[in-house]
């Protein structure tokens, strides 16, 4: 057993922990009541984030699920469907919100490691009947958590674009790791966002802050999804000391995001030299990839355990297993993990 007293947690991009200058900022913080006359900090980071994505405003909300969830209430009306892929995050993973709060219909359209094929797209789209519903919005995601971190680049976002203007439809992106894109395209945000009416993104995951999210749009869809925020009891009073970590966030942590790729492309290369098959490093773009369970001769929990033993934390997937780097791992901590899976090799 690992006489490490630090854990390696692979499960997520989730499980930071705020640095000491999140921390400062958050006690530094200039507060006022955000629902009555809007936080001073809350305002700074709307403006922030609203400059990043190239919107024309934004606003702080408690996370990427409410974010998207907004996007939808802003984008469409009740009873009318939403395309979006079959394992796309919002409609997997976000407690059915579209259909029980927005009264959406949800269809879903194959997801090709987070590809939407327009031509599918296009097929799902329902033509005008008066038994049928009308389709309202198409929903994207960038990068694809499912997908294994994939980059969905800008010049296929414009393929879907141009579907939903032949139909006047609106798009949405859930981009809860949209920077991961960025960093890992060398494009800037707006290449990205210019093909969405509105976009949702976690300053919680990868950016490392300790709460929160942002939508941004348009100044009309934003002050709409204002009082959509309020009806789910999102409006905050004294907010600023949750949005000064996300200011930092935004300032300091874009950038770093490359170590995080660069340490999830180092584990996929030593995984996949030690068991042929487990993984495919040549796919591995961000910070987080799928492994091949049964490659490594163990079920997924035996796999769990034994990592658990060498202090590493990993979700228990079979046959896929989802692995997360974040700021919180370093390359000596991959090498650490690589030796562990080395302990599989012994057992064989």
């Amino acid at each position: 057993m690992s006489t490490r007293t630090q854990v390696i947690d692979l499960r997520s991009d989730t499980v930071t922990k705020p640095t000491e200058a999140m921390r400062r900022a958050m006690y530094e913080a200039e507060v006022a009541d955000d629902t009555y006359d809007g936080d001073p900090t809350v305002i700074r980071l709307q403006e922030m984030a609203a400059e990043k994505t190239g919107k024309e405003a934004s606003l702080f909300v408690v996370s990427g699920t409410m974010g998207n969830l907004l996007g939808v209430l802003v984008n469409t009306h009740p009873g009318q469907e939403v395309i979006l892929g079959d394992q796309a995050h919002q409609f997997l993973w976000e407690v059915g919100g579209i259909a029980r709060i927005a009264g959406c219909v949800t269809h879903t359209v194959p997801f090709h490691r987070g590809w939407l094929d327009p031509a599918e797209v296009e097929a799902a789209i329902r033509p005008a009947a008066r038994e049928a519903t009308t389709t309202g919005l198409i929903c994207v995601e960038d990068t694809s958590n499912f997908g294994g971190g994939t980059v969905i680049p800008p010049e296929h976002l414009a393929k879907i674009c141009n579907v939903a203007k032949r139909y006047d439809l609106s798009m949405h992106m859930d981009g809860a790791r949209l920077f991961n894109a960025v960093v890992a395209s060398g494009q800037p945000a707006e290449n990205f966002t210019q093909y969405v009416d509105t976009v949702a993104f976690c300053l919680s995951k990868g950016l490392g802050a300790p709460f929160g999210g942002m939508l941004c749009g348009s100044k009309e869809l934003v002050e709409r999804a204002i009082s959509f925020r309020q009806m789910l009891g999102g409006g905050m009073r004294q907010a600023g000391v949750m949005a000064a970590a996300g200011i930092v966030a935004l300032e300091t942590g874009i950038d770093r995001l490359a170590e995080d790729h660069a340490n999830a492309k180092k584990l996929a290369l030593g995984l996949a030299d030690r068991f042929p098959g487990c993984c495919d490093p040549d796919i591995v773009e961000t910070n987080l990839f799928h492994i091949h369970v049964p490659a490594f001769g163990v079920s997924g929990q035996e796999l769990a355990d034994h990592l658990a033993k060498e202090g590493i934390l990993v979700f228990p997937g079979d046959p896929r297993m989802r692995l997360a780097t974040h700021c919180m791992i370093s390359s000596e901590d991959i090498d650490a993990v690589l030796n562990a899976f080395d302990g599989l090799l012994e057992r064989r």
